[in-house]
């Protein structure tokens, strides 16, 4: 795994964050004058974020509102969200555990995510995971996000590492698609936020638990450089 860098994207791929951001959208709502939604209605939205989710659980609410106070609906569920960001959110099962070993095999770690950078650091931070990452590239923290292939080779280059040795893992067809752009090969979960299974993606591996990340690896990682 040496020089090897391996770039996870966050929300349904490192850490199960739905509770609280469903949270988060039925608090919004509530002050918008709806009932809650149920969070199987608007779980595939949280890959595109919570402006996403917020307009989605307004669809499901059939209520009409403008852009303006869509706007105004996002700066509440982002305030909510940062003050509850890990109240039940939580690192997948064998993550840590991968995580180490990939480590002491000498890959370097990295996080690419349309969550903002900031968010994204303190969600990291509240649940002790920060620090494992030699970069943590969020949807503001280069000029381009995913899909765009810049926001990962961004991502890889930030950690120090070269994307002719990387490797990507992630739970949504966004990620996918940023992978194949930047010609990386992409380990695919199947837990996380789609409406399309990742099984029907067509990833070039797909793991049922962390347990098997580093096989997996093993088995689509770029060759060595000269």
């Amino acid at each position: 795994m040496h020089d090897l860098t391996i770039v996870f994207d966050l929300d349904g791929t490192l850490v199960e964050t739905a509770p609280d951001l469903i949270r988060a959208t039925n608090h919004v709502l509530a002050l918008a004058g709806h009932a809650p939604v149920d969070p199987a209605s608007i779980r595939p939205s949280i890959s595109f974020g919570g402006r996403a989710m917020i307009v989605r659980a307004l669809e499901v609410r059939g209520a009409n509102h403008t852009e303006a106070e869509i706007d105004g609906l996002l700066e509440h569920f982002l305030t909510h969200y940062a003050d509850n960001i890990a109240v039940d959110s939580h690192a997948f099962p064998g993550l840590e555990a991968a995580l180490d070993r990939l480590a002491a095999a000498g890959a370097r770690l990295a996080v690419c995510t349309n969550k903002r950078e900031g968010m994204s650091r303190l969600l990291l931070e509240t649940l002790g995971l920060a620090d494992r990452f030699a970069a943590i590239a969020g949807r503001d923290t280069l000029p381009v996000y995913k899909p765009h292939p810049d926001h990962l080779t961004g991502a890889i280059r930030l950690a120090g590492g070269d994307p002719r040795r990387a490797v990507m893992i992630g739970d949504s067809d966004t990620d996918l698609k940023t992978a194949r752009a930047a010609g990386v090969p992409v380990i695919g979960v199947p837990f996380g936020y789609t409406d399309i299974p990742m099984r029907d993606l067509g990833p070039d591996e797909l793991i049922e638990h962390y347990d098997h990340l580093y096989d997996a690896i093993e088995r689509v990682r770029p060759p060595r450089l000269g």
